[in-house]
C-alpha cells in the first residue's frame, strides 16, 4: 500500500528528558554556525543519563521511520550530538546532530539524498503544556501551514512532542528586532501569514483567540492565585512584627481585583468596536513573534547552480521564516502588533532578568508607523482563490482595482500628452497615500487599545508556568529551582529597568544557566501585570485612586 506523503507519522511513545534537565553544564555558548545560544550536555558521571536519552531520541526516529536516521543503528546512539537551544520558554528544544563519521556510513549504505542534512530539531512539550496549549488543535493548524508550505516541516509525532525540519537559518537576536530594515522585513512577514491562511469559519466566530485563552487558563490560575495571594498576606503580616521585606502580589493587586478589572476593560473593548466588527477583522495571527521565534534563513547559493531566488533583493523579507505556532488562531492585526511591539522590551538571554520588560525599549511612535506602513502597503502574490476577508485585504482590494486601475489608465493618456490625465493621476496618487496614512493610524490606534488584553494573557500565562510548590503535589529535582518569585522576599524597590539591570553586579556562568533551567515566571508575570495597569488607567478604564499608591508608582509605561 503506498502511504500518503502528506501524512505526518506517529505513534504512542512518552520521551523522558527530566533526567538529563538537570545534568546540563554549567555554562552557555553561542554557537557562531547557526546563531543559536545553546547548553552542552554535561560529560563525565551524568552522561549515562545523556547514552539513555539519546538512545531513547535514535529508537523514537526508527519508529516513525524518519529518512536518514532510521539507518542509523542503535549501537551509535552515544555518539549522535544532542544540543539544547536556549530561550524556548514554553517547550524543550534540541538540535539533533549526526556527527561526520555517520553521515559518511549513511553515505556508503544508503546514499542519502543530497538535500539530507543531518540534522533534525527535536520539540519535547513543557509540563505545563495540558493547560495552556490544545496540541491537537496545534497539529492541525501545523497541517494547515503545511499545505502553504509556511515554516518547518514536522517530520513526525509522539506522545509528548515532535521531529521538526531543521532549517539552514540563524535566530534572530534580542537587537535583531529593533533594527529598522528587519522590522520592516518582519512585517511583510506577518501580512503574508495574515493574508495567506484563511481562517475557518468556526474561529471567526469563536472570536479573538485572546480571550479563549483567558477563559481556558482562568480555572486552573484562579486557584495558584489563591495560594500566592494568601502567602503573600501572610508573610506581610509577619513581616510586619520583624521588620521583613514585604513581597509583591504577582497581579499587583489580590487576584479578585486584576480578575475583574480584565472583565471590564473586555467589556469596554467590546463596546467600543463591537463584537461582530471585532469578527469581522480577525486575521490568522502567530501571537508570538518574539524573536527566539523568527530565523532568518542562510541561502545556499552552490557554484554552477542557479541563484537562490532569496537572495534577489526584492525576497529580502522572505528570509524570515516565523516558527511555533503554539499560539497561532485569529486575532485582531492590532493585538498581533501589540504583541510584537512589547517583545521589543525583552531579552530572554539576559544573564540576570530574561523575564525583565524594559518598556524603555517599546517602540517609538515613528518605528511603529514604519513598522506598520511595510504592513499596509506590502502586496503579496497569494492564490487566487483564496478569500480576502480582512478589512486590510478590502482595502488592497479597493486600491488594486480601482485606483490601480484609473492609474493605468491616466498613465495611458499622459503618453497621449493630456494634461487633463495627469493632474488626475496626480489626484489618485493623493487619494491612495491619504487612505494609507489613514490605515496606518486606525491599526496605531488598535495596537493601543489591545495592548492591555495581549499583557493580560502572558500574565495568566506566567503564572501557569510557575512551579508552585504549594499548588504541586510533588516537585522534581529539576522544577525545584523554578520557584524564584514565591520562594525569595521581594524588595519593593527591586530593579525593573535594564539601566537599573546593568548596574547589578554580574552574576556567574553558574549562574546564568540556572536561571535557563528555571525562569522567573512569577515575575515575568509581575512586569506584565504592571503594564497591563498602566494601559487602562490610559483608556480611562479605571482611575489611580483605585490602585495602591505604590503599585501606580511601579507601573510600566509607554509614550505611545
Amino acid at each position: 500500500m503506498k502511504v500518503r506523503s502528506d501524512v505526518v507519522p506517529s505513534c504512542d511513545v512518552f520521551l523522558e528528558n527530566t533526567k538529563t534537565v538537570s545534568h546540563l553544564s554549567r555554562s552557555i555558548e553561542s554557537s557562531n554556525k547557526d546563531n543559536l545560544l545553546i547548553i552542552k550536555s554535561k560529560p563525565g558521571k551524568n552522561s549515562a543519563h545523556w547514552i539513555e536519552f539519546k538512545t531513547e531520541i535514535l529508537k523514537l526516529t526508527h519508529t516513525l521511520r524518519l529518512y536518514g536516521w532510521r539507518d542509523i543503528p542503535l549501537k551509535f546512539a552515544e555518539k549522535i550530538e544532542v544540543e539544547k537551544v536556549s530561550g524556548a520558554l514554553t517547550n524543550a528544544v534540541y538540535v539533533i546532530s549526526l556527527p561526520t563519521f555517520l553521515r559518511t556510513f549513511l553515505d556508503h549504505k544508503c546514499h542519502p539524498k543530497k538535500n539530507f542534512s543531518g540534522k533534525v530539531l527535536l520539540r519535547i512539550y513543557g509540563d505545563q503544556f495540558n493547560h495552556l496549549i490544545d496540541r491537537e488543535n496545534e497539529l492541525r493548524i501545523l497541517e494547515r501551514l503545511a499545505r502553504k508550505n509556511i515554516g518547518p516541516k514536522m517530520l513526525g509525532k509522539f506522545k509528548n512532542g515532535r521531529f521538526e525540519e531543521y532549517l539552514n537559518a540563524e535566530t534572530l537576536r534580542a537587537e535583531d528586532i529593533r533594527n529598522i530594515d528587519t522590522s520592516k522585513q518582519i512585517a511583510k512577514r506577518m501580512r503574508e501569514l495574515h493574508d495567506g491562511v484563511e481562517l475557518l469559519e468556526q474561529e471567526r466566530e469563536d472570536g479573538p483567540f485572546v480571550w479563549r485563552n483567558w477563559d481556558k487558563w482562568i480555572d486552573r490560575c484562579e486557584e495558584i492565585m489563591k495560594l500566592l495571594d494568601d502567602d503573600v498576606k501572610k508573610h506581610n503580616d509577619i513581616g510586619r512584627l520583624g521588620n521583613r521585606k514585604a513581597k509583591r502580589f504577582i497581579c499587583g493587586v489580590e487576584w479578585p481585583q486584576f480578575k475583574a478589572a480584565v472583565e471590564k476593560y473586555r467589556k469596554w473593548i467590546d463596546d467600543r468596536c463591537g463584537k461582530d466588527r471585532i469578527r469581522q477583522k480577525l486575521v490568522f495571527a502567530h501571537n508570538d513573534t518574539q524573536y527566539g521565534n523568527i530565523l532568518r534563513l542562510i541561502p545556499e547559493d552552490f557554484e554552477g547552480s542557479s541563484r537562490s531566488p532569496l537572495l534577489l533583493p526584492a525576497n529580502t523579507h522572505k528570509q524570515l521564516v516565523v516558527i511555533d505556532f503554539e499560539y497561532a488562531s485569529a486575532n485582531t492585526p492590532g493585538l498581533e502588533f501589540a504583541n510584537h511591539f512589547s517583545e521589543w522590551c525583552y531579552n530572554y538571554h539576559s544573564p540576570t532578568k530574561p523575564w525583565l520588560c524594559d518598556t524603555n525599549k517599546y517602540p517609538t511612535l515613528e518605528e511603529q508607523k514604519i513598522f506598520i506602513k511595510s504592513y499596509v502597503t506590502h502586496q503579496p502574490i497569494l492564490n487566487l482563490g483564496l478569500p480576502l476577508n480582512s478589512e486590510v485585504n478590502n482595502f488592497n482590494r479597493h486600491r488594486s482595482e480601482g485606483l490601480t486601475i484609473d492609474k493605468n489608465r491616466s498613465d495611458s493618456s499622459t503618453n497621449l500628452g493630456s494634461s487633463a490625465a495627469h493632474k488626475e493621476n496626480l489626484e489618485q496618487e493623493s487619494i491612495y497615500g491619504l487612505e494609507i496614512e489613514k490605515q496606518i493610524y486606525e491599526l496605531l490606534e488598535d495596537t493601543r487599545i489591545w495592548r492591555a488584553a495581549n499583557s493580560c494573557q502572558w500574565v495568566v500565562w506566567g503564572i501557569i508556568q510557575a512551579q508552585v510548590p504549594e499548588f504541586l503535589n510533588t516537585l522534581t529535582t529539576s522544577s525545584s529551582s523554578v520557584n524564584i518569585a514565591l520562594a525569595a522576599e521581594i524588595d519593593l524597590c527591586t530593579p525593573t529597568t535594564e539601566k537599573d539591570v546593568q548596574e547589578i553586579e554580574s552574576i556567574s556562568e553558574a549562574e546564568a544557566a540556572e536561571h535557563e533551567d528555571g525562569f522567573d515566571y512569577l515575575s515575568f508575570a509581575l512586569d506584565r501585570a504592571l503594564f497591563f495597569w498602566s494601559d487602562i488607567l490610559k483608556l480611562g478604564i479605571i482611575s489611580k485612586e483605585q490602585l495602591p499608591s505604590e503599585l501606580v508608582e511601579r507601573l510600566k509605561d509607554v509614550d505611545n
